[in-house]
């Protein structure tokens, strides 16, 4: 069972967002959601962005770091703490956990990866207007692509949540992606630098030669 590290439910469904915050940073050597980055946490910035973009629940899946993502949004309100202790069995256990804990108090859900601090609040808003645009034309997942590559966030319809609970190892939501290619609908973006992820040391030394705008 997840264990809740904050409080906030509503009874009204809503638009949430599940943040994936649970990786091993293997590649890094040391909790890279955790580094500071322009004088903020990694984890931070995603996070933050989903309080922008009006998103509730908002709901972040650690790992084994559990209370000093707790401490690192102290100040921030209405941000759900969950630790999943299945971490280290893959991706797929904290999409599994990060469903299950929205999936009775959302229409959808935005899903967001906590290494991607370039991810601008234009690309939230645009994924989350293009969704209610279309849904009553069938759409049941937006997701963006950055100079012709997928990319994260991506919206799920809460029609599709209990696909999720048939995820094993560390399958994203590629599956559930192809099997509903005609709900699919694409949101395109020229700057492929939004959709840069970071998984080792040069990867941040890259973010900072960049310079770029970070909010």
């Amino acid at each position: 069972m997840p264990h809740r590290c904050m409080e906030g439910q509503k009874s009204m469904l809503n638009l949430g967002a599940v943040i994936l915050a649970a990786g091993m940073s293997r590649r890094m050597g040391q909790p890279k959601l955790l580094l500071s980055l322009s004088g903020k946490p990694l984890f931070r910035y995603t996070v933050e962005k989903a309080i922008r973009a009006g998103l509730e629940p908002i709901v972040l899946i650690s790992g084994e770091h559990t209370s000093s993502f707790q401490q690192s949004i102290h100040d921030l309100k209405n941000v759900e703490i969950y630790s999943n202790e299945l971490y280290s069995q893959g991706m797929s256990t904290s999409l599994r956990m990060g469903i299950e804990v929205v999936s009775d108090r959302t229409q959808a859900s935005m899903i967001f990866l906590a290494d991607q601090p370039l991810v601008p609040d234009i690309v939230v808003k645009e994924l989350l207007e293009t969704y209610k645009r279309h849904r009553s034309e069938g759409v049941r997942i937006v997701r963006p692509q950055y100079k012709g590559i997928d990319g994260h966030p991506i919206v799920f319809d809460a029609e599709l949540y209990p696909q999720f609970q048939h995820l094993q190892g560390d399958e994203g939501g590629r599956s559930i992606i192809k099997s509903h290619s005609k709900s699919l609908k694409t949101v395109h973006f020229e700057q492929s630098v939004w959709g840069f992820d970071i998984d080792t040391q040069e990867d941040l030394n890259q973010i900072y030669s960049m310079n770029p705008d970070l909010t």
